[in-house]
């Protein structure tokens, strides 16, 4: 009876552990070394761009850089992207709101005067690899 609770609780230990991904965010064009690059990673519609489920961030370096997050359970998501060349913590425009500093979405999604909606920066995340467990009844 104690082998079978051992044998349930790590099929279930194992089941949690793999329904999480690891997701690799690559970051392409960035233009110069000035600055930090933050990425953040939405849940909902109604938070996208106002409170990331996570967040993280790298020091700029041209061409291109790499952010994973781990542990984002199966879902659908979207990611912003700021280049941040003067360390203030946002995405600074001119007078008329235009970004003058390097930005980007998932899906590279473009919205008209404006950041594009969740749903056209909304990605489908699966699981990173599918486990099978056969129980043997004695």
């Amino acid at each position: 009876m104690k082998e079978l609770i051992l044998i349930l609780l790590i099929n279930g230990v194992s089941q949690a552990i793999l329904a999480q991904s690891k997701v690799e965010v690559v970051v392409d064009g960035i233009r110069d070394t000035v600055g930090t690059i933050h990425v953040a990673l939405f849940k909902e519609p109604g938070t996208f761009l106002k409170k990331p489920l996570a967040g993280k961030s790298v020091k700029a370096k041209k061409g291109a850089a790499i952010v994973v997050f781990e542990g984002v359970n199966p879902g659908t998501y979207a990611i912003s992207i700021i280049h941040d060349a003067n360390r203030n913590g946002k995405l600074d425009a001119n007078l008329f709101g235009i970004p003058k500093e390097g930005f980007g979405f998932s899906n590279n999604a473009m919205g008209k005067f404006g950041p594009p909606s969740f749903e056209k920066a909304s990605i489908k995340i699966p699981a990173t690899s599918t486990l099978r467990i056969t129980l043997k009844y004695l």
